[in-house]
């Protein structure tokens, strides 16, 4: 959480954040709260090997398998966590600049 505080100011418009199963407890979601003012819903699966689209989940699946197209996110090779995050703004905007 304390590398979430420094980038706090720039997560301010976020409102929900939509995370997996393994995000449950109050402790989460009040620190989140705390930090950046959103709430957090939990987003859990269907019954096991039972196939349901669950259309937030896929919003979240569909995401990571953009970023994993850029070589450079496909593995987290970088050493600080501003590396990262910069790769990930670069990678949006050359996917919206291919869509425009």
């Amino acid at each position: 959480m304390a590398m979430i505080s420094a980038y706090a100011p720039n997560l301010s418009s976020i409102i929900k954040l939509v995370v997996d199963a393994g995000y449950t407890g109050e402790n989460f979601a009040r620190a989140i709260a705390r930090l950046i003012g959103a709430d957090v819903e939990v987003v859990k699966r269907a019954e096991l090997h039972k196939f349901a689209i669950m259309p937030k989940r896929w919003v979240v699946e569909r995401t990571f398998s953009w970023l994993e197209h850029y070589r450079r996110l496909w593995k987290n090779c970088e050493r600080k966590l501003e590396n990262t995050v910069q790769m990930t703004v670069l990678a949006f905007i050359s996917l919206l600049l291919k869509r425009w």
